[in-house]
């Protein structure tokens, strides 16, 4: 498979649509160009050549009278073109090779979809000139946009083919930096819809008040948020630390108030002093915040949790 995309500058959607396509076809060879004929022999051809055309592999958004975009009304560029089509089986691969878990078309398309909302449309946003995905210099398309070879580069490598090299094997670093960015999202998220059955699962005690979860390394806050209303606290067992954690509730999803915070007598407070305060010999810490306390012991934080209750009530 040859896949062609433009030469020169490089941005994050381009460099994004090709990491996708090795994705699913890493032994294909790739050719940065603006010559016509070797566009023409592309398989996939991405951000050059003034064609859509998924049929023919062709994603380029830049010709005249082009009006691709989301239903959301947000524009296509190559990223957003190229994982319109070959997202969800990019997922797909990607949760197979770093998960281990074979996802069926329709969970994978589900989280393109969410992908798409999260990253892949800010790419696209920032290319077009629609908006920034970020504030300052490190959104994504400014960081991608950091890997080009700037003057300096250039003066000192000269404006042949020393250059195309070096410009070449950077466009590579970002694409691997874009790929991890892919993966780590997918892992993600199959995580959380992994995590869910076992959240869902767990034991509640204290009239339901209380969700107690045997590994603290589940994702437990969205669906706690969203399918257990009763629920002010959570015991988790950080089984790395050997220890167990008590746990605020987040009220919403954009916000760090609380159902219901830990006792204000608690905060800052570690060890020693927060033993004297709970009578819990084994306390180990209370945030400052009040969201977050430790013992070393299932006995000590369950203690714990019963003094936080009481003081709601």
């Amino acid at each position: 498979m040859l896949i062609v995309t433009h030469g020169g500058k490089f941005h994050a959607d381009d460099a994004w649509a090709v990491a996708v396509i090795k994705v699913l076809h890493s032994g294909a060879e790739l050719v940065r160009t603006r010559d016509q004929a070797i566009i023409d022999r592309g398989d996939i051809v991405i951000d050059v050549g003034g064609i859509w055309d998924p049929a023919s592999g062709r994603f380029d958004h830049h010709q005249k009278g082009f009006s691709g975009a989301r239903t959301s009304g947000v524009p296509y560029a190559s990223a957003g073109l190229v994982w319109r089509e070959y997202g969800g089986r990019c997922v797909e691969a990607l949760a197979a090779k770093h998960t281990g878990h074979q996802l069926s078309m329709d969970a994978a398309q589900q989280m393109a979809n969410a992908i798409d909302a999260d990253i892949v449309q800010y790419l696209d946003l920032s290319d077009v000139g629609a908006a920034k995905n970020a504030p300052g210099g490190y959104g994504m398309s400014a960081v991608v946009s950091g890997y080009n070879p700037n003057w300096m580069d250039e003066e000192r490598l000269g404006y042949g083919e020393a250059a195309d090299v070096y410009r070449l094997s950077q466009f590579h670093r970002a694409m691997d930096f874009l790929t991890d960015v892919m993966a780590n999202a997918v892992k993600y998220r199959v995580g959380a819809m992994l995590a869910l059955e076992q959240v869902r699962g767990a034991a509640t005690l204290e009239g339901g008040r209380l969700l107690y979860l045997k590994n603290g390394a589940l994702p437990w806050s969205s669906v706690v948020r969203k399918e257990m209303p009763k629920v002010l606290f959570v015991i988790s067992h950080n089984i790395g630390e050997q220890r167990y954690m008590l746990h605020t509730v987040p009220a919403t999803v954009d916000t760090f108030e609380a159902r219901a915070d830990l006792p204000a007598s608690w905060a800052g407070l570690r060890d020693a002093d927060l033993a004297a305060v709970t009578g819990v010999a084994d306390a180990g810490f209370c945030h400052n915040g009040r969201f977050i306390a430790a013992a070393k012991s299932y006995e000590g934080i369950y203690a714990m949790a019963l003094q936080a209750l009481k003081e709601v009530e």
